[in-house]
C-alpha cells in the first residue's frame, strides 16, 4: 500500500486515483497527525508525504518516522520548494523530492524506484 499524505484533498484524491489507475493499492490521509495514528497498522511500502501541512508537518513526520525507526522510502511532495529544507530532507534519506504541480510519469517513476519494482 502506498500512503498519500497531503492536506489538500483535490491533489490526495489524484495522486490515489493515479496510483490506483497504475496497479498500486493506495490510501490517503488528510494529515500528518491521521497518518502517524494509523501507520504500523497500514503497513504502508512507501509514503508520498506533502511537507506544509497544519498540525504536524511533513517535516515533523519526517523526523518522527526516523527517530522510530520507520523502514519503508518517503517521497516528498511539496508546493513551497526551499533549498534548506530539500537538503535536510535528502540528509534524512528519501527516495525522492518532487514539486508541485506533480508530474504523473516522474511520480509513477518515483514510486517504482522507492519500492523497487512496478505494481
Amino acid at each position: 500500500m502506498i500512503a498519500v499524505i497531503d492536506d489538500e484533498e483535490s491533489v490526495r484524491r489524484a495522486v490515489v486515483r493515479l496510483l490506483h489507475a497504475a496497479g498500486y493499492a493506495a490510501r490517503g490521509y488528510s494529515s500528518g497527525d491521521e497518518f502517524m495514528k494509523a501507520w504500523q497498522s497500514d503497513a504502508p511500502e512507501c509514503a508520498l508525504l506533502d511537507l506544509q501541512m497544519p498540525g504536524l508537518s511533513g517535516a515533523d513526520v519526517l523526523r518522527a518516522l526516523k527517530r522510530v525507526g520507520a523502514r519503508f522510502p518517503l517521497i516528498i511532495i511539496t508546493a513551497h520548494d526551499a533549498s534548506a529544507m530539500r537538503e535536510e530532507c535528502m540528509r534524512e534519506g528519501v527516495a525522492a523530492y518532487l514539486c508541485k504541480p506533480l508530474d504523473e510519469r516522474v511520480l509513477l517513476s518515483a514510486v517504482s524506484a522507492a519500492i523497487g519494482s512496478p505494481p
